[in-house]
């Protein structure tokens, strides 16, 4: 009797979560079929039974009436927000295994601090980056540009990579290592050929990461772009009016977060903490 009421409760844990995650993608799509009266009209769920569907939300975002066309800031995005982030993982794995393989000492300073100096820029309030960013970035000429915007965003990533990284070479046996180089390897081709294939499922939660604060960033992409370049946040911004589309914004929600949602599939279907499984002779 027990069994089945906990296996019942559990399966009720999870219906009550996966609609509780699921509610607001449900509403968002069918906001997006709606028209101004089947928002304003009250509360209607099912299509052709309680409100007639509309692709009016869809169209807007593709240069219809009173829209904007959202393809090219969805490909500036996947741009910036791609390349920001594997120049961040290039760049947060090496740091992050010599942070973790190697011990530095400045005076007072460890690895522990270096570590804490990395992620301590997370902390800071964006707005307080906002000018210097622009004066740089003006300086640079690189104002309203997609490389401009991956320079700052490999700024913001970095400490992200760097610090999830470090955290996965530290859980890594150090006898993985050993054993290469007692096999004729030096340290970078203990990294490169042993460590590194082995530390996949790190490098994806890094990505992963990277990816979804790159592609949320609304601040430094409102900021230091105006015409030439636009990323997808500020182009949803954009949709807004005198009176809120809802049908567009809720179409856009959509459209922005399913890249999102895929890479979360993938990344999931590929962690696995048994990599290193036969590592260690």
């Amino acid at each position: 009797m027990m069994p089945r009421f906990y296996s019942a409760l559990k399966y009720a844990a999870v219906l009550i979560w996966s609609a509780f995650v699921l509610a607001p993608f449900m509403w968002a799509l069918t906001t997006s079929f709606k028209t101004a009266n089947g928002v304003t009209g009250g509360p209607t769920y099912l299509p052709w039974i309680q409100y007639k569907p509309s692709l009016h939300g869809w169209e807007s975002l593709f240069g219809g009436a009173g829209g904007i066309d959202i393809v090219q800031p969805y490909i500036d995005s996947i741009i910036v927000t791609v390349g920001a982030s594997i120049i961040s993982i290039v760049l947060g794995t090496l740091a992050a295994y010599g942070l973790s393989r190697f011990q530095y000492r400045a005076g007072f300073v460890k690895n522990s601090d270096i570590v804490f100096f990395f992620i301590s820029q997370r902390i800071m309030p964006p707005i307080v980056l906002a000018i210097p960013f622009f004066l740089m970035l003006q300086f640079l000429g690189l104002l309203d540009t997609k490389t401009g915007l991956i320079i700052v965003y490999i700024a913001l990533l970095l400490p992200i990579a760097v610090w999830i990284m470090v955290d996965f070479f530290d859980g890594v046996p150090r006898a993985v290592d050993e054993m290469a180089m007692l096999d004729g390897c030096t340290p970078f081709e203990a990294f490169f050929k042993v460590v590194l294939p082995n530390s996949l499922p790190g490098i994806l939660v890094a990505l992963m990461f990277c990816l979804i604060f790159g592609w949320n960033d609304f601040f430094f992409a409102f900021t230091l772009t105006f015409t030439d370049t636009q990323l997808l946040p500020v182009a949803i911004v954009a949709l807004n009016s005198s009176v809120t589309p809802w049908w567009s914004l809720s179409a856009s929600a959509l459209i922005s977060v399913a890249p999102l949602v895929l890479i979360a599939f993938f990344v999931e279907r590929l962690l696995s903490r048994g990599t290193l499984a036969g590592a260690i002779r």
